[in-house]
Order: structure tokens, then C-alpha cells, then sequence
């Protein structure tokens, strides 16, 4: 498993938890394609930094994960967590939302 930094923002909003994760050394990165532009802002992306065991735990328990970087989205893909076809590049920068659905 990758133990690299990753920068962690954590909202929780009724029921639901939205966890925003990144590569630490994309945090205030813009990143462009064409005409789309991805701003890696710290007021999203920023909080604390967490080595991949802990990424990994936010991303199993949380409702909503929004991940920025080579590093966060491949511990997603690795763990089974999601596709690789719902993943977009912006740049050289893949960007991956998941979405969890609980009855």
C-alpha cells in the first residue's frame, strides 16, 4: 500500500460524511485541459495530512469521496473501491468521485 502524504478534508452534513482527499503536493495546483481548468484548492482539499492506512479507512467509511492525484486515486482502484472508467484526467491529474448509496 502507498504510505505517501495525502492532504484530508472531512464534512459531515446529516447523515452523510464527504471526504476530500488529495496528493499533499497537488494542494494549490491548477491544473488545465483544453478549456477546463481544476483549481486543487486548499479550501476543498486542505486539512490534515494522512498516510495512506489512514486514506484508505476514510474512503471505506465515508458516504461521498472526492480524491485529486495519482496516489489517492490508485489506493481507490487497488482496493476495489471503484472503476477506472469513472476516472477523469485533467492535465496529467486523475480526479475520482465515489458515491455510496445506504438504504
Amino acid at each position: 500500500m502507498d504510505s505517501g502524504s495525502f492532504s484530508v478534508r472531512r464534512i459531515s452534513w446529516k447523515e452523510a460524511s464527504l471526504v476530500s482527499i488529495c496528493d499533499s503536493e497537488l494542494l494549490g495546483k491548477t491544473v488545465k485541459d483544453g478549456k477546463l481548468s481544476m483549481h486543487i484548492s486548499r479550501e476543498y482539499f486542505g486539512g490534515e495530512l494522512v498516510d495512506g492506512e489512514q486514506v484508505l479507512h476514510l474512503m471505506r467509511n465515508s458516504s461521498i469521496v472526492s480524491l485529486a492525484g495519482s496516489k489517492a486515486v490508485r489506493l481507490a482502484l487497488e482496493s476495489k473501491l471503484a472503476a477506472k472508467e469513472a476516472i477523469r484526467v485533467v492535465g496529467d491529474v486523475p480526479f475520482l468521485m465515489i458515491y455510496k448509496f445506504f438504504y
